[in-house]
């Protein structure tokens, strides 16, 4: 039941066609709950049966036109009630943890490259998680331009602040709970760096074949 939900939220941060939504997912919340474009769509027309949305009306002649969604209120209560019901945590399935676990009757012959593989794949995401913590989460309350401290503090402070940007707004609850978000994206990739560092060393020093032979 996740991806009409993803799509509730999307659409009430704000309302947007079917093309714009699915570029949407492929930037934000496709990162921890994907889905195709066609998987989008289909899921978009069974939420405007279902009265949670609607179609925008537009000025523009429907010829060529997207259709623009928004959320109605039986959405956003359907929403509300997903976010405040129970969910058990679902059991890790990777199929790259099973290959390793297989490699300890057949050899890792091979594994070790397919390690290196998914370990720069992983540094590149938690890049990518950085760049965007850096962009949308930097500011926060004390750390305008111009904060002085260390041994230098005590001097600046006897002298007449010199005019400084103004001071960051502190965020919002939705920022923190998006920023929240993120880190977790952060924290799970900066964990699979760490055991597949430590996987290439285990398996480097392993023999190849199976069982020490």
């Amino acid at each position: 039941m996740s991806l009409p939900h993803a799509i509730l939220t999307a659409l009430l941060e704000r309302p947007s066609s079917g093309l714009e939504l699915a570029r949407r997912f492929d930037r934000s919340i496709g990162y921890f709950w994907s889905a195709t474009h066609q998987q989008i769509y289909r899921e978009l027309g069974r939420l405007e049966r279902s009265g949670c949305i609607r179609a925008l009306a537009s000025e523009r002649p429907a010829r060529g036109r997207k259709k623009e969604y928004e959320v109605l209120a039986a959405g956003r209560a359907e929403l509300t009630g997903w976010v405040s019901g129970r969910e058990d945590p679902k059991p890790v399935r990777d199929p790259l943890l099973l290959r390793m676990r297989a490699a300890a009757v057949v050899g890792t012959d091979g594994l070790p490259d397919e390690l290196r593989r998914h370990l720069a794949l992983h540094e590149r995401q938690l890049a990518d998680y950085a760049d965007i913590e850096a962009r949308d989460f930097s500011g926060r309350p004390g750390t305008a331009a111009g904060t002085t401290t260390g041994p230098t503090a005590e001097k600046t402070s006897e002298k007449t602040p010199e005019p400084t940007e103004a001071p960051t707004e502190a965020p919002t609850e939705a920022d923190r709970l998006r920023h929240l978000v993120l880190r977790a994206g952060m924290d799970l990739e900066r964990l699979w760096v760490d055991w597949l560092t430590e996987a290439l060393r285990e398996t480097s020093a392993a023999p190849a074949g199976p069982d020490g032979a």
